[in-house]
């Protein structure tokens, strides 16, 4: 049984900042990918980072130069500091890792319940 438990989520005022981070637990052989999604109402869920078991990372264009995404492979654990949040940045946060549950196995991905994060004006 695989676990994703989020933290940090909240309410700040525009141009403030928050730091999300996910930990993983449970039996798995590894996690390749860990990232964070997030889904306004009426909207679709979207990516905002990722980042490889190799640290390589990739951001959706709205977040560079605001958000940085990390990971502790040691603690299996991906956070995500959030710093000049604006009002559209509000949404449910989800941490997602995408891991091998044996060695001999494929990818599967996990999904966290999700943390609100509002950004008021």
């Amino acid at each position: 049984q695989v676990q994703l438990v989020e933290s940090g989520g909240g309410l700040v005022q525009a141009g403030g900042s928050l730091r999300l981070s996910c930990a993983a637990s449970g039996s798995f052989f590894r996690i390749n990918a860990m990232g964070w999604y997030r889904q306004a109402p009426g909207k679709q869920r979207e990516l905002v980072a990722a980042i490889t078991i190799g640290q390589s990372t990739n951001y959706v264009d709205s977040v560079k130069g605001r958000f940085t995404i990390s990971r502790d492979n040691a603690k299996n654990t991906v956070y995500l500091q959030m710093n000049s949040l604006k009002p559209e940045d509000t949404a449910v946060y989800y941490c997602n890792a995408r891991l091998r549950l044996r060695m001999t196995t494929g990818e599967s991905d996990y999904w966290g319940q999700g943390t609100q994060v509002t950004v008021s004006s």
